[in-house]
């Protein structure tokens, strides 16, 4: 039976499902809209035309490419608490711990679900992908840009992406209402 919105802790929940590219973030992300009755959004979808075309061309971001899309997606996450009944769920990497603390400081009360996997089934999707912007080599890139969640990040949820994108589901549906600590499931 999905989770309903209003057995979320009591609030809006605000999730960001997040990961390397090829991780499955929004997939998981939509799906997990799905069951728990919430909006979602592709981050990828907030990145300015240049920062598109650097990806499409190959060409890894930098953190300056970066803070205003975070900034976007946190706002986003944020107007929710304030405005609305329903939760919201942005797929958005969060590689390093900088951006999570960008997003938690415009949207204090977030939630992260972090996707996490072997670098060759990553790649194995990632070469399964028709029309997507972000080149299979900029893979590298992201590995070595991510900075995964430590204990302390008390807001993570650590799942391991070698199951179907249902299972994740479900793992991250049980893990949320607990997601209080880092925790790999």
């Amino acid at each position: 039976m999905p989770l309903r919105v209003d057995q979320y802790a009591g609030s809006q929940p605000q999730i960001v499902v997040m990961g390397v590219s090829g991780s499955g973030k929004s997939t998981v992300a939509r799906t997990l809209a799905t069951e728990l009755g919430l909006r979602m959004v592709d981050g990828d979808d907030w990145h300015l035309p240049e920062s598109v075309a650097k990806m499409r061309s190959g060409i890894a971001l930098e953190d300056a490419d970066r803070w205003p899309w975070l900034d976007r997606i946190g706002r986003y996450l944020a107007e929710d608490s304030q405005h609305s009944t329903q939760g919201r769920i942005v797929a958005c990497s969060a590689l390093k711990r900088a951006y999570r603390d960008r997003i938690r400081q415009l949207a204090p009360a977030v939630r992260f679900i972090f996707l996490d996997g072997e670098p060759e089934l990553i790649r194995q999707r990632m070469a399964l992908r028709i029309g997507h912007y972000m080149q299979p080599e900029l893979l590298a890139s992201q590995l070595q840009t991510l900075e995964r969640p430590q204990p302390d990040e008390v807001d993570v949820i650590a799942i391991d992406i070698q199951d179907p994108p249902e299972q994740l589901v479900a793992l991250a549906i049980r893990a949320l209402p607990g997601g209080r600590s880092v925790a790999s499931v």
